[in-house]
């Protein structure tokens, strides 16, 4: 995880002659290389980013985290097969994946247009993995994005659309 005070330091390099390093390390490699051509824009883009550091850090560490959260779990990944298993799509006979999703979308509504896997369980009387499987599959499919709850870090499911 990228850290403000890395950022800072780097930021300080436009001291130096190297604008646009702190934009490399928070994962934004186009206008990273426009501040090292530009001299920061001029330093006024540089100026700026000592107040845009901190939120930059906070968006690249939580689209680090939605990347770890979706990645596919491999076969030669190093976990055991139980729990590469417990990932795969499961479907209770008794429900299509369609009544699934109507119910967690139902919950979503209800809560805003965001849920955790243990608020969709509460509002649909489903069980944990099968709430956790249908919301990434949701996630996989583009219709929800995943984001962590600023205080408490708790994964949250935004319905994108709501």
């Amino acid at each position: 995880m990228n850290s403000s005070r890395t950022s800072y330091l780097l930021w300080l390099g436009c001291l130096f002659g190297f604008c646009g390093l702190h934009r490399f390390y928070n994962g934004k490699p186009v206008t990273g290389v426009i501040w090292f051509l530009t001299g920061g824009l001029l330093g006024i883009g540089q100026f700026v980013d000592l107040f845009l550091i901190p939120r930059m850090v906070e968006k690249h560490n939580i689209k680090i985290r939605n990347r770890r959260l979706i990645a596919p779990l491999k076969e030669d990944s190093g976990y055991p097969q139980s729990a590469i298993e417990s990932v795969k799509p499961y479907v209770n006979p008794k429900q299509t994946r369609q009544e699934i999703r109507l119910k967690l979308l139902n919950a979503a509504v209800a809560r805003g247009g965001r849920l955790s896997v243990t608020q969709g369980v509460l509002d649909t009387g489903l069980d944990f993995e099968e709430v956790e499987v249908a919301l990434r599959e949701m996630v996989k499919s583009g219709y929800v994005g995943v984001e962590n709850h600023p205080a408490t870090g708790i994964v949250l499911y935004h319905f994108l659309e709501l």
